[in-house]
């Protein structure tokens, strides 16, 4: 069973940085796709960034420069470094794996529980 847990939230002021880890299990990890997403309040859950193992990433343009996608397959973990954060960015942060490289919700299959991440101004 696919099991993603997501850690790393938490409270930080403008400007400040976080790092978000995303740890899978009984996911086949060399072959397929993961995904960082987020959802405020009131809005629609969107795509934040992607990555495909042996290259490749994506990212939602409120994001570039600012956050960096990574993964480290021996430890089956996913990160996103978050930088120059912005009140915009306070939402529920969800690590997801999929099939699909992309940041369309549809094209992943498996979700962790989320972990909040507030930025006050």
């Amino acid at each position: 069973q696919v099991q993603l847990v997501e850690s790393g939230g938490g409270s930080v002021q403008a400007g400040g940085s976080l790092r978000l880890s995303c740890a899978a299990s009984g996911y086949t990890y060399s072959t397929n796709y993961m995904g960082w997403f987020r959802q405020a309040p009131g809005k629609e859950r969107e795509g934040v960034a992607s990555i495909r193992t042996g290259g490749g990433m994506l990212y939602a343009d409120s994001v570039k420069g600012r956050f960096t996608i990574s993964q480290d397959n021996a430890k089956n973990t996913l990160y996103l470094q978050m930088n120059s954060l912005k009140p915009e960015d306070t939402a529920m942060y969800y690590c997801a794996a999929g099939r699909v490289f992309s940041l369309a919700e549809w094209a992943y299959e498996y979700w962790g529980q989320g972990t909040q991440v507030t930025v006050s101004s």
